[in-house]
């Protein structure tokens, strides 16, 4: 008997193995996890901190990696476990361009844990992203590539290079000194405590870009009249190629993203800004 029951146990073994790889090949293909889209979301440090009021200290006084989220899919596979080991080449980078702004120290990884979980595990459907050093690093080169940041070098009013290589943007090279401002700043577009038009941010940035990015604000309180610039957000093509974020078909797959805290999710409450003016709140340390 001990011969047969052997025989029956292997069986059986194979017979659940071939069932895992059957539903791990469907779980992919199910339409509730497919997706046409991704977004390359920025969000503004002083606009993080003014929301969640807590243990924000000292944010970084630049855009920083919010995700990099698919347009129709949330959490495609719980056992694939975040594994800070495989991004540990990456973790320089990491900590500069995509620190959890809410909570610096000391469990800084719980963002990345959570935008892995979430959104990395969806993303994963293309070979381009199916890892975690894959996903983290096509993320880390998606935001250098458009940089907000960026350090332009200019002679008078031409741009003459972005960090020291010619750029996308090029002008006339016309005497005068060199100076350095951010893209944003040479738009005409930086943190202040005036007002800018919405109209006049997207134009700036599509002036740059080529494409229409979207842009997210903080409704304005009750004492407020005004939102408040949170994010900014780029769109790319299953085939990693910037598009338009206005296109119809483009949808957006979470207009409040949790971020993970120790126990909770706690989000803060973004949404499409409104046309009209927006308010891009200098950092906090700029009032001191």
């Amino acid at each position: 008997m001990k011969p047969k029951t052997s025989h029956v146990f292997i069986l059986g073994s194979l017979c659940l193995a071939f069932y895992c790889l059957c539903t791990a090949d469907k779980f992919y293909k199910n339409n509730n996890h497919e997706w046409k889209k991704l977004f390359m979301v920025h969000h503004w440090p002083t606009t993080v901190c003014k929301e969640i009021e807590n243990d924000c200290r000292d944010p970084p006084d630049y855009w920083t990696i919010h995700g990099l989220w698919p347009d129709k899919a949330g959490e495609c596979n719980r056992s694939w476990h975040f594994n800070l080991d495989e991004i540990k080449d990456l973790l320089p980078d990491m900590k500069h361009f995509w620190p959890d702004v809410i909570h610096p120290s000391p469990n800084r990884s719980q963002f990345w844990k959570h935008e892995w979980e979430k959104h990395g595990t969806c993303a994963a459907q293309l070979d381009a992203l199916n890892s975690q050093k894959k996903y983290f690093g096509k993320c880390l080169d998606f935001y250098k590539d458009i940089d907000l940041n960026r350090m332009v070098e200019h002679l008078g009013s031409g741009i003459l290079s972005c960090n020291g290589k010619r750029g996308r943007i090029e002008g006339e090279k016309k005497g005068g000194k060199q100076r350095k401002h951010s893209i944003l700043l040479k738009l005409g577009i930086t943190p202040s405590i005036s007002f800018y038009q919405l109209a006049d941010i997207e134009n700036a940035l599509t002036s740059v870009y080529g494409v229409t990015p979207k842009i997210q604000c903080l409704p304005p309180e009750q004492e407020e009249d005004t939102q408040i610039l949170g994010q900014i957000e780029f769109c790319f093509t299953r085939e990693l190629q910037m598009r338009n974020c206005t296109d119809p078909e483009v949808d957006h797959p979470f207009l409040q993203d949790a971020l993970l805290t120790d126990e909770t999710f706690m989000s803060y409450g973004l949404s499409v800004c409104e046309d009209g003016p927006v308010f891009y709140p200098p950092p906090e340390k700029s009032y001191h």
